[in-house]
């Protein structure tokens, strides 16, 4: 169980009382500034950006609440410049040249430099991420673009030369746990001040439902203990008073536990069974809780060969397009070529024939991995291998009907061996009697 009490975690600040939790308890400082240790980490660029205090034009990419804004504010403060957000929702060019007038009117005054942060940037249209280009290339500004899209594709390519692009990762469970202890023990500017509790259950459901989302963690855990508050002078939070603030279910899922691997395993063999429609439940039951939608994309690439190869070579296609199209698109609209792979390959012709060929493969490569090479399938590059008798023979598949002839490719000792035996499923069928054709 744990209980909120007071402590002394931040420096004082005095905040409007309506102002949410997640804009109260932002970091002011590095040291209060969870996650993202691949790049803050000793060693890592923004660590040494940090440490040498230099300014440079930086593009945050990442999912929402992985603290974007925190970190070019915090960034700002140690670089000593002026920081000047503009919302790309909200703003355009005239925002930007004021801000830009500004920048250039404090640098000849007072030799400062300013930090113009615009989030959402991918909102700005060509011409709007044009303007930017002379003020970011003369050092006017050190630019700070916020997106939560493929910068790669959303910004464009002569601004993201000007810039480096960094990826922001959602949090993980860790890091999650830290905020919400530390705004439940805050009693200035988090819930300290409140009496409440909460139990280890709905603290690990409040911080598994977040999809590494630190704003929605707070957000949550404020609602929940608003809807506690009225139950009693002591605010009890439980499994389902997140549930009721998050407003939807909560799944208890442990990404590393029994939970994950019961659902992977009944989503593969639902697809192998040919059920679309178990293979989707398990499927969304994974997302929506809190399963990386990339864990079971791959999963899907892995069952196209494994489970259907030959018996529907699109099947593989599918699988990599849908993995494709999610890195293109993200959530939330990603779920649906997601959906359209789980239910192609749930409804496609079935063959583990690829799967048992490797294995015979591999054994015979293990046990014999010196073998010759057949000389009459070698390249005679040289007159020396030409008399000792490489490529002598070599029959031409083209030249013969059909564009196939008759040969031996195997090493002596290894003739005769079969690996790729190919089902009756599918597209696999007709390879299967090409196959006894050529062979017989």
């Amino acid at each position: 169980m744990a209980t909120a009490r007071s402590g002394e975690l931040f420096g004082a600040a005095e905040a409007p009382p309506w102002t949410p939790l997640a804009e109260r308890m932002r970091p002011r400082t590095m040291d209060e500034y969870v996650g993202q240790q691949h790049l803050l980490g000793e060693g890592r660029f923004l660590h040494t950006l940090f440490a040498r205090k230099v300014a440079r034009s930086l593009i945050f990419w990442g999912p929402p609440g992985t603290g974007k804004t925190t970190l070019a504010r915090l960034y700002a403060e140690v670089i000593g410049a002026v920081f000047h957000p503009i919302s790309a929702v909200l703003g355009g060019v005239k925002d930007v040249r004021q801000a830009v007038e500004g920048a250039r009117i404090r640098g000849e005054v007072s030799r400062q430099a300013t930090v113009l942060f615009i989030d959402e940037i991918h909102r700005f249209n060509k011409a709007q991420q044009d303007s930017l280009l002379p003020f970011v290339e003369t050092g006017v500004v050190t630019l700070i673009g916020a997106t939560t899209e493929n910068p790669g594709f959303e910004v464009i390519h002569a601004l993201r030369s000007r810039a480096r692009v960094l990826q922001l990762r959602p949090l993980d469970s860790g890091a999650l746990r830290v905020l919400a202890e530390r705004a439940l023990k805050d009693d200035e500017r988090g819930l300290g001040a409140t009496a409440i509790e909460i139990s280890d259950e709905a603290l690990d459901a409040l911080i598994e439902s977040a999809d590494g989302d630190a704003r929605g963690v707070l957000n949550t855990l404020e609602i929940a203990a608003d809807i506690a508050a009225r139950e009693g002078d002591i605010a009890h939070i439980n499994v389902e008073t997140i549930t009721e603030a998050r407003q939807k279910k909560t799944v208890l899922y442990d990404k590393k536990g029994d939970a994950h691997y019961q659902a992977v395993s009944a989503f593969i063999k639902s697809m192998r069974g040919g059920d679309p429609d178990a293979a989707l439940y398990y499927m969304i039951r994974m997302l929506e809780a809190g399963e990386d939608p990339k864990f079971i994309l791959r999963r899907m690439v892995i069952f196209a060969s494994e489970d259907i190869g030959n018996a529907d070579p699109n099947a593989l296609q599918v699988a990599v397009s849908a993995r494709d199209a999610f890195d293109f698109i993200g959530l939330p609209e990603g779920v649906l070529p997601m959906t359209q792979a789980a239910t192609y390959l749930a409804t496609a012709p079935k063959s583990n024939s690829v799967l048992m060929a490797y294995g015979r493969a591999r054994k015979d490569a293990l046990a014999h991995p010196n073998l010759e090479v057949p000389k009459h399938i070698v390249n005679a590059p040289t007159a020396g291998m030409k008399a000792l008798g490489y490529g002598r023979g070599y029959k031409y598949p083209h030249n013969f009907d059909g564009n196939y002839v008759p040969e031996e490719y195997l090493p002596e000792a290894l003739r005769g061996n079969r690996y790729y035996e190919a089902s009756d499923s599918g597209f696999e069928a007709e390879i299967r009697e090409r196959l006894k054709r050529w062979r017989g």
